[in-house]
């Protein structure tokens, strides 16, 4: 027998479904019927006795609408014959107690035996949200010390919200409520047990029950023909200077209803053809004026080039300094380089030139943040002596100033390249290096036939949950099991975590997100207005993460990724056939993640101490390393850090990002040989530089703490934080956490 509540007077239920429970509900009812309509005059005599002491006439109504508020938040929908069947049972039994006054507890019980009879899920969001009462006055105090922490101190968890401001006060705090509300009516004892003690990590738990996580928007599609958005109907523009306004408003308004990264991808091709209208525009009225063919042309291809200048300056306006609903100022990426027309070139040149040249009062210019720059790379376009070699030479220009744009091979080796290469099919990044699985347009999951092509732009990811592998090492170790057992463990809450949130971001309606859902901007989105959403979630992909895989080898044997690294090859393969499996199994788009750890390196570590005290090498730093990148502090070159890291690089294909440090200064030809060498290797190579700029005098150095010119320490200084860059100072201030100042501070390699 198996007791499905401590309250005194539970009504035990077995598992095999044999309880006089169970026999209630499963049978047609028609004797409780009767029993119920013999003895209607005594239930309205009958008292409940609530928690507080008060009294109340019994009211079989409230029973039906606790039952229902339990069904739905679990996605069940009880039959009115199961409601009926319900009451039926719950009636005859408080008949049955011989008495004119219920405690309340004991109905609880009476209600919870019939629902574990009929659906045990049910029965359990009924037993959790029967003592919410109890639950919130915790919760809400823990809320409460939170926003005062907020409110008077500030919060570093994520470099793009800027604590400072009131509307990001507001929606941290908010934050921290939806957190707890999701952890309570989420996540299993089970979850909760594994997230406290620190095995795995529920990434964004602050927004996971709303809505979804990073993505690759169709702008293009929003922008065909016109949309609507809040109610008004834009028409497609029908200028340049026009287009860029209206996908800076798509831009803020759709990923204001998300969160994590927002990829507008070959923002090159999605301009063109806007140009072209402008072009085509001032072309006429200049041979209007009388000009030549030659010099209308010539004036016209000016109007252009000004526009697309206006435009990104205008663009990196706006996305560093309007911060979204959410309080941050939104993940934006653009991906660029591949466009061959002169008005696509034009456009690469002209987003490149504008990061390159800074923003701010003349004599202290400096690069922004956002959009972060994806440079798509193809040798036979950009290699030396091919047709965009000068596009490339460009980028190199503006990496080295500004560490963007980052480089994605399309030509090497790996998943990426092989899309393009096959396909022409770009997987661009999903923000800082998350990445999509294929999803074909016949076939689903595999093609259906040679001629099935993959389909990314529009796509979008649910979520990502990481491990903790030193963590799961370490409890192997200590209870003596095999440390494959116990991954498997934590794999599979991970996997019970992710079927739930698919199932219940399916039940939301396309209103929610009008932009993505109606309007075009994801695959599939040209849903009603009150349509659910779950039929676009099957090319939706849910991450496995994976952090410190540094820490989990050192752990293993004493030697770091640099001196060793085979047992961590071993274990990634071992995940990688995991989630396959998984994949296969549940139909679902699983995909493994090297996980950018920025608040997480430091938690991580405070978690690993408590549970396994401070081990050499593991965690006796306030950080652990990020994903499969050798330790921050390696005395090794640029070379060795891309062939170490490459051994890794096939096993993440859901989301990972190479990056060296270059001690090279401004030396052009070393950062485009290092890049070409990233670029054979199917890297997505990012460029890291410190960038520091005083903000009184405005001279600029690649690092430094006091300005050699004036001697102020009102600095902004620019750091890559994982896979994008961060304020690491402004104005003097760091906006990042202790811990991740002081993995900066031990950069050698990063």
């Amino acid at each position: 027998m198996q007791k499905i509540s401590n309250d005194i007077g539970a009504i035990p239920i077995t598992q095999n479904s044999h309880s006089p429970a169970t026999d209630a509900i499963k049978n047609n009812g028609e004797n409780l019927i009767n029993v119920l309509n013999f003895s209607r005059r005594s239930l309205n005599n009958i008292i409940i006795v609530k928690k507080d002491g008060t009294k109340e006439k019994y009211n079989i109504e409230k029973v039906i609408d606790a039952i229902k508020k339990s069904a739905t938040r679990m996605l069940v929908t009880f039959s009115d014959k199961e409601i009926k069947d319900i009451c039926t049972f719950v009636n005859k039994s408080v008949l049955e107690m011989n008495t004119d006054e219920v405690e309340i507890i004991q109905m609880h019980n009476i209600v919870e035996s019939a629902l574990q009879a009929l659906s045990p899920k049910v029965a359990e969001s009924y037993r959790n949200y029967r003592n919410y009462k109890t639950d919130f006055v915790s919760m809400l105090d823990k809320v409460y010390q939170e926003s005062q922490r907020i409110m008077y101190i500030g919060d570093k968890e994520n470099a793009n919200a800027d604590s400072a401001l009131v509307s990001t006060k507001r929606s941290l705090i908010f934050n921290e409520l939806n957190k707890e509300l999701y952890k309570k009516f989420f996540l299993t004892v089970e979850d909760k047990q594994a997230i406290k003690e620190g095995y795995i990590y529920i990434h964004d738990m602050s927004a996971r029950r709303d809505t979804m996580n990073c993505c690759l928007f169709d702008v293009a599609a929003v922008l065909k023909g016109g949309f609507e958005m809040g109610n008004i109907w834009y028409n497609e523009p029908r200028s340049l200077d026009v287009a860029f306004d209206v996908i800076g408003d798509i831009v803020m308004a759709a990923a204001s209803q998300q969160y994590g990264g927002f990829t507008v991808p070959e923002v090159d091709k999605i301009l063109a053809p806007y140009a072209q209208k402008t072009f085509d525009r001032q072309y006429d009225r200049y041979i209007c004026m009388g000009l030549s063919f030659e010099k209308a042309r010539e004036e016209a291809m000016k109007d252009v080039q000004n526009d697309f200048e206006q435009g990104f300056q205008g663009w990196e306006y706006k996305f560093n300094t309007v911060a979204s609903s959410r309080g941050d100022y939104p993940f934006i990426t653009v991906t660029t380089g591949l466009g061959e027309n002169e008005f696509e070139v034009m456009a690469t040149l002209a987003c490149l030139k504008t990061r390159q040249n800074g923003q701010g009062k003349k004599e202290c210019k400096k690069p922004v943040l956002f959009p972060k720059i994806v440079f798509l790379y193809d040798e036979e376009l950009h290699g030396e002596g091919k047709p965009l070699e000068k596009l490339f030479k460009a980028g190199v220009e503006c990496s080295k100033k500004t560490m963007y744009p980052d480089w994605l091979s399309l030509s090497g080796e790996g998943y990426v390249a092989e899309m393009y290469k096959k396909y022409k099919r770009i997987v661009s990044p999903m923000g800082c290096r998350a990445f999509l699985s294929p999803w074909f347009e016949r076939g689903g999951m595999e093609p259906a036939d040679e001629n099935d092509k993959p389909v990314f732009v529009g796509r979008f990811n649910i979520g990502a949950i990481s491990l903790n592998l030193p963590m799961i090492y370490a409890k192997a170790k200590q209870e003596s099991k095999d440390f494959y057992d116990v991954l498997d463990y934590y794999m599979n809450l991970i996997r019970k975590i992710h079927i739930r949130t698919y199932e219940y971001l399916g039940e939301m309606r396309a209103s929610v997100n009008p932009l993505a859902y109606c309007e075009g901007g994801f695959y599939g989105g040209h849903l009603g207005f009150h349509d659910k959403i779950k039929p676009l979630l099957k090319s939706a992909t849910a991450s496995f993460g994976i952090t410190a895989l540094n820490e989990l080898q050192e752990l293993h044997n004493g030697k770091s990724l640099v001196e060793d690294g085979a047992f961590a090859i071993e274990v990634m393969e071992y995940i990688n056939k995991k989630v396959a499996e998984f994949k296969k199994e549940d139909g679902w788009l699983y995909a493994l993640y090297g996980t950018p750890a920025e608040n997480l390196c430091g938690l991580q570590v405070k978690q690993f101490r408590k549970k396994y005290g401070i081990v050499g090498n593991v965690s006796d730093k306030p950080y652990v390393s990020n994903s499969f990148h050798c330790h921050v502090s390696e005395q090794i070159s640029p070379i060795e850090k891309q062939d170490l890291e490459g051994r890794f690089w096939d096993l993440m294909n859901g989301g990972k990002i190479q990056y060296v440090k270059y001690p090279i200064s401004y030396n052009t030809k070393a950062v485009e040989t290092l890049i070409r060498r990233a670029m054979k290797k199917g890297f997505y190579e990012g460029v890291n530089l410190s960038l520091s700029y005083c903000d009184d005098c405005g001279h600029q150095e690649l690092n430094m703490d006091v300005c050699p010119k004036c001697g102020s320490k009102n600095l902004t200084k620019i750091d890559r934080m994982n896979g994008y860059l961060a304020y690491s100072r402004v104005k003097g201030d760091s906006r990042l956490a202790d811990h991740k100042m002081e993995e900066i501070k031990d950069r050698v390699s990063m």
